[in-house]
């Protein structure tokens, strides 16, 4: 049996990015492209998060997301506060064009689930999304672990 799980997501992953991108660009939103977007689509389920809390969200190392946050922010779309209660940390925030961009981009989300899920059963829908659910578990699992080893 050739088991290739990892490469066919590694694939779909490569895939529905461009398509995603085509759709964007198709819709004439160029305000954010995809990657951008799923950073904004964790801020638009909860604003006021720290860059680590956002790296937890979107499985993104702090490090990249510095420089996509540089950007972002730069474009006008979130903004970085103070934290009221640690002096030491920065919380990101949308600005108000950034909540504007939401309906957008769940559009788009709409459409690439449609992509997605074509010609699936609704029961063959929820079985998928419970296995990658389960893949996505036991590779947290794993990263924890190897964190506990450092």
């Amino acid at each position: 049996m050739n088991i290739q799980g990892g490469n066919l997501i590694s694939q779909i992953k490569r895939l529905s990015d461009r398509i995603f991108e085509r759709i964007l660009a198709n819709q004439n939103i160029d305000t954010f492209n995809g990657a951008q977007g799923r950073i904004l689509y964790v801020l638009w389920q909860k604003e006021h998060i720290s860059l680590r809390e956002l790296s937890d969200r979107t499985g993104l190392a702090a490090t990249t997301l510095t420089s996509m946050i540089d950007r972002i922010e730069h474009a006008g779309l979130i903004r970085r506060i103070p934290d009221k209660t640690d002096r030491r940390k920065t919380l990101l925030t949308l600005t108000d064009t950034a909540k504007g961009l939401e309906k957008d981009y769940m559009a788009v989300s709409e459409q690439m689930t449609e992509i997605f899920y074509a010609g699936f059963s609704r029961e063959e829908i929820l079985q998928c999304e419970m296995l990658l659910g389960r893949i996505h578990e036991n590779l947290k699992h794993h990263i924890s672990i190897r964190k506990e080893k450092l």
